[in-house]
């Protein structure tokens, strides 16, 4: 296969005996569809159940059982073609994928080939210090098979039906990533696209969200070589820790003078190794063709005109948001950004305040917090609303940003109103001149030697504003403090 991407940036080439090695990769990340019920059959999709509980005579093939389309499982795959700024197919086709497998009772999956529902698309990513497009090749919509179960007994294996039927996703990528982050980079920015649409939860813990990982090395500039697949990979980390292990596999195989086979891998994280599952000999033919059961998937541009007008502020746009109305620095916008509900919490906070005060608690302080004790934004015990009243404090100069800290804690452990606490607990920063300059007076006093030498090293005014903030209890303004410093040392 001829190489039509761009070339990698030289920090991305491993080095090898024998010269500069380079990574290609692409991605089929498999996405459960957001829908209560399952692509063919009404069917829940809830994780969790008894096993086989879920299934319905056409999710088990009992024999005449035909499939029925899902509709909100189309309209989920169009709203997430749209959101990768893919072209969408007015007509696709379902095929049947022919294979035997325990857990795939029909015999065969239903899946779609030639025809899939959504064209090629598009992502964003920041990796390895430069953004790079990533190709989509498509999407298609296809039904996911059961779940063989084989540690309960050491001379059966079970099956679970309830998976069989759900509604999946393949989104398949270009080859167009050139490094183990760039391919992290890439599944954490679709599953934060995907869950802003509300078209897929992401959650790889459920195998909601999972890739198959092609690898292939080559010398710069030299055409793709052989590419291995290594399937049902269900971590980000585990992505990365896949690709850099396959890579460093094939490469080692050329440079001892050996070629690599075309085939399915497994990667055990356990062992830092990928396994061969079956050689391109042993792979299925999978005997696609239409499947006679479903009509063509035919709907009309008005239907996909009416799904983009309802879709939400996506990631991108909502960080060039951020940068632009809150004045925000690339990094700070694209954490912000990076689930929504963190955005829309962060919205909430800044909303008629300064963005940069806003988004410099709500990242260093709560998320930092919350990543600490293992929360996310859903669990903070700070609300929105607590935490723009503290930032309202410090603005108004009412307390400083140290005592700001230490209110922050009272906040997250015992709950209140900011304001409420800050009057009980006579926390107010004091703003008091003269106070202030009698304190100053007192340390200068005390120590007439380092002030003749911050006379002559302006350097050493910070040594005195913290004396004055540790006998203040950190409640003088700082600014107040370093003005009239100044003023007594004649700086």
């Amino acid at each position: 296969m001829q190489d039509t991407t761009k070339s990698a940036t030289n920090k991305n080439l491993i080095p090898g005996a024998t010269g500069d090695w380079e990574i290609i990769v692409g991605l089929e990340v498999h996405a459960q569809v957001a829908s209560k019920s399952k692509l063919f059959s009404g069917s829940s999709t809830a994780f969790g159940a008894e096993p086989n509980s879920h299934v319905s005579l056409v999710d088990a093939a009992m024999p005449g059982m035909l499939p029925v389309i899902n509709a909100e499982c189309v309209a989920q795959a169009v709203r997430t073609g749209l959101g990768l700024k893919a072209g969408i197919n007015l007509k696709s086709v379902f095929d049947r994928k022919n294979y035997f497998y325990p857990d795939l009772p029909q015999g065969y999956q239903i899946s779609q080939y030639k025809q899939p529902i959504v064209g090629e698309g598009e992502v964003e990513i920041d990796a390895d210090g430069e953004t790079i497009t990533v190709g989509i090749e498509r999407l298609h919509l296809e039904q996911d098979a059961g779940k063989s179960i084989h540690d309960q007994h050491p001379e059966y294996s079970y099956v679970d039906l309830n998976r069989s039927g759900v509604a999946l996703m393949e989104i398949v990528s270009k080859p167009d990533l050139r490094s183990a982050k760039q391919a992290q980079a890439y599944v954490t920015k679709l599953r934060t696209i995907l869950r802003y649409l509300g078209t897929c939860d992401g959650d790889m813990d459920k195998g909601n969200l999972r890739a198959d990982v092609n690898v292939s090395v080559r010398k710069p500039g030299e055409p793709f070589g052989t590419r291995c697949e290594i399937k049902n990979v269900n971590s980000i980390r585990f992505i990365g820790q896949a690709v850099d292990v396959e890579a460093r596999r094939q490469i080692d195989i050329l440079e001892d003078g050996g070629t690599i086979s075309q085939e399915t891998r497994l990667f055990d994280p356990g062992r830092g190794e990928t396994r061969s599952m079956r050689s391109k000999e042993e792979a299925h033919d999978y005997r696609y063709f239409p499947d006679p059961d479903l009509l063509p998937l035919e709907f009309t541009q008005a239907y996909v005109d009416e799904l983009a007008q309802h879709l939400p502020e996506l990631p991108d746009e909502k960080r060039a948001r951020f940068m632009k109305s809150y004045g925000l620095s690339p990094y700070d916008a694209s954490v912000l950004v990076a689930e929504r509900e963190n955005a829309d919490f962060f919205e909430a906070v800044a909303k008629g305040r300064d963005g940069k005060a806003a988004a410099n608690w709500v990242i260093n302080e709560l998320f930092g917090r919350l990543n600490k004790e293992g929360r996310d934004i859903a669990d903070s015990p700070v609300s929105a609303g607590q935490l723009g009243a503290i930032v309202d404090l410090i603005a108004g100069g009412t307390i400083s940003g140290k005592i700001a800290k230490e209110l922050f804690e009272i906040v997250w452990t015992e709950g209140g109103y900011p304001a409420d606490i800050v009057e009980l607990r006579g926390m107010k920063q004091v703003t008091d001149t003269g106070a202030i300059e009698k304190a100053i007076d007192e340390i200068i006093a005390a120590n007439p030697d380092k002030a003749e030498q911050a006379k002559l090293k302006p350097n050493l005014l910070g040594w005195f504003v913290g004396q004055v903030m540790k006998s203040s209890g950190g409640k003088a303004n700082p600014a107040a403090v370093n003005e009239i410093l100044r003023k007594k040392l004649g700086i």
